[in-house]
């Protein structure tokens, strides 16, 4: 069977929550290739500007400067070219609206930020079966 690779795109400002989205992929042997956007203008940028190839999954932070992350998705499900993109949120944001508003623009999951480590390797894990089944897609 010939597996494609989904790409995920990260949308994060923090470099620690960064680095702990590498080392759970590590830890979870993970190998989709992992690209980074520091906001949401970045990330689109990087997309409209075919930077980096178009990613199946983003993994966006809600929180972030310049654009934050319901910006950011108000921005890409008005585009042709990647509306269709999945969107997981993983944020500190527990505010209702933010939810609400994520939801509302058709994300696929919500992940409330601080994990504990071992929490957050239990989410990767989870959104790592998702991932397969879309590379099977």
């Amino acid at each position: 069977m010939n597996e494609k690779l989904v790409n995920i795109l990260l949308v994060e400002d923090d470099e620690v929550d960064i680095m702990n989205v590498q080392r759970a992929f590590k830890k979870n042997s993970i190998t989709n290739p992992l690209f980074i956007a520091h906001n949401g203008l970045e990330a689109l940028e990087m997309l409209r500007n075919q930077i980096v190839p178009i990613p199946q999954i983003i993994i966006l932070d809600i929180n972030m400067p310049q654009m934050n992350g319901i910006e950011f998705l108000q921005e890409l499900r008005k585009d042709e070219n990647l509306k269709h993109l999945s969107v997981f949120v993983m944020t500190t944001s527990n505010e209702d609206s933010d939810k609400l508003n994520a939801y509302n623009l058709n994300v696929a999951g919500y992940i409330l930020k601080p994990l504990s480590f071992e929490k957050f390797i239990t989410s990767v894990a989870t959104l790592d079966s998702y991932w397969k089944l879309c590379e099977r897609l």
